[in-house]
């Protein structure tokens, strides 16, 4: 996807707050290009930044879809005060709106984690509000981390969440990815009741990215963005 094809969410911080772009700059995931989009924070603010998908028929998708990426939690002025993540079903264009969000925690070592709540908020850790699911497994910062968030919006109302991982020592970027369950995060049903996640689920919405942060040089990169959407 194109510069172009992404458009930055409301009432997300400031470019004086949080810098934001591409750059050559940045050494990139197994397999990369040339260029990573990054994050980097440059005050002790708390907040976000998001970018979705601006595309026909994807701001916003009539259904679910399926978000993937290439994430990692960079080396910066300390290993917590930030989460990097993407997000399906954003119900709004701000930072403020909820969405189903798939990243990185704000923990040291971190682990992935599925949270249903504000993107402003972002991944506060493993256990926090919100949180439907976390990985078995931890992660040291600076660790690279190919993830796919598929969500499937069912006739009856219901939700379904499912979570998979690549591993790119094995299956770099470039190849076709192999994508298996991360091991702990079992598919999840966001009933129509509201009774799994303790609230009405998310059935349409915008795709995109994000990075929310709590304190000053904290930094995260992506690559290898993809966006799907159901039919």
């Amino acid at each position: 996807m194109a510069s172009t094809d992404w458009s930055y969410l409301n009432d997300g911080l400031d470019i004086g707050s949080v810098d934001r772009g591409v750059t050559a700059g940045i050494p990139r995931p197994p397999g990369g290009g040339n260029f990573l989009f990054a994050f980097n924070s440059l005050a002790a603010v708390t907040g976000a930044v998001g970018l979705f998908a601006n595309l026909a028929d994807f701001a916003p998708m009539a259904k679910g879809g399926s978000v993937r990426g290439v994430l990692q939690r960079g080396a910066g002025g300390g290993p917590t005060g930030f989460s990097p993540f993407l997000f399906l079903c954003c119900q709004g264009n701000s930072v403020n709106d909820s969405a189903y969000l798939l990243g990185l925690s704000d923990d040291d070592p971190h682990r992935i984690v599925l949270r249903k709540g504000s993107i402003a908020v972002g991944l506060p850790d493993s256990d926090g509000p919100g949180a439907l699911l976390k990985s078995a497994a931890s992660f040291n910062q600076s660790t690279w981390l190919h993830l796919r968030l598929d969500v499937i919006a069912n006739a009856n109302g219901d939700v379904v969440l499912k979570v998979y991982q690549n591993d790119l020592a094995t299956n770099p970027l470039g190849n076709p990815p192999d994508w298996q369950p991360v091991s702990g995060m079992v598919e999840f049903i966001d009933d129509h009741l509201g009774i799994n996640s303790g609230s009405q689920p998310l059935t349409s919405g915008r795709g995109g990215f994000g990075f929310a942060v709590k304190d000053v040089t904290r930094r995260a990169y992506f690559d290898h963005l993809e966006l799907y959407r159901q039919v």
